[in-house]
């Protein structure tokens, strides 16, 4: 069995079902989650990481499992290396993360991949940059207006889907060979603001507006979908990123055997967010 935490979220979502899809057992963990919101051979589970002994049930049986800390978690002060106590006293031996490609430049704090690598349980990083799926936070504005805004609106980076960071996610935990890895995941090409308003238009099959922000305005708007302490770090890194963010990373395409998939794609089969 296979132990997801993060289960209803945009990577969680589509890891449960893709480890269904492969015959596991998978148990879905989330704090608010129901047996509605998980496909059929999943079992549901509710739990909150800044809360381990509610986690220790889900552990029964289980030989890995995904961890994603969420926000919420990091505001609260949540402590990982408490999770992963509570995860030791399992049967539990495989443990992948979800962390950021920000850890690597230094940008975001390594305390969860610390505690991991400190756990004594095999271990694998995924490091994705911006998602895909960021673009959501356009939907209102599209929807109501076909607008979108953010700043730094030339600024190009592989942004990844989040489908993609699901399936390197199940292959690390059902298949060996991947302990003590890291892999960066991002998208094959880099994509800027204002020509991921043009996909989603393209999509949507009218034009979208694309307004650029400043700084500030952004500042205002990011900790609407993103942890507070790392905003300040994220507008640095979108604004003048190293090259190292610049960079397309060919660990997605070494993990699945094909390359990732573009921004239009996932807009195409996301239109009808933004519709």
């Amino acid at each position: 069995m296979i132990v997801a935490t993060g289960a209803t979220g945009n990577v969680g979502r589509p890891l449960v079902r893709a480890l269904v899809e492969s015959g596991e057992q998978v148990t879905a963990v989330s704090r608010r989650i129901s047996a509605g919101e998980v496909p059929a051979g999943a079992r549901p589970h509710r739990a909150d990481l800044t809360e381990p002994e509610r986690l220790k049930p889900a552990l029964d049986g289980a030989k890995a499992l995904f961890v994603l800390t969420s926000g919420d978690f990091m505001a609260a002060g949540g402590d990982l290396g408490a999770v992963l106590d509570a995860v030791r006293t399992s049967d539990v031996r495989r443990v992948v993360l979800l962390s950021s490609q920000g850890v690597g430049t230094g940008d975001h704090p390594s305390a969860p991949e610390d505690a991991v690598r400190a756990s004594g349980l095999e271990w694998t990083m995924l490091r994705p940059g911006g998602f895909h799926s960021n673009a959501l936070q356009w939907a209102d504005t599209i929807r109501a207006r076909r607008e979108a805004a953010a700043p730094f609106g030339d600024v190009a980076l592989p942004t990844v889907d989040p489908d993609d960071i699901a399936q390197v996610a199940a292959v690390a935990l059902r298949e060996p060979g991947h302990e003590g890895k890291v892999y960066e995941l991002t998208g094959p090409a880099p994509v800027s603001p204002r020509q991921q308003t043009a996909a989603i238009g393209d999509a949507l099959g009218e034009a979208v507006r694309f307004v650029e922000l400043t700084r500030t305005a952004a500042r205002e708007r990011m900790p609407a979908f993103m942890p507070e302490p790392v905003v300040e770090s994220t507008l640095d890194m979108l604004g003048a990123p190293p090259a190292a963010l610049r960079r397309v990373s060919p660990d997605m395409e070494r993990v699945l055997g094909r390359p990732a998939r573009t921004f239009a794609d996932w807009a195409a089969r996301n239109v009808s967010a933004f519709a």
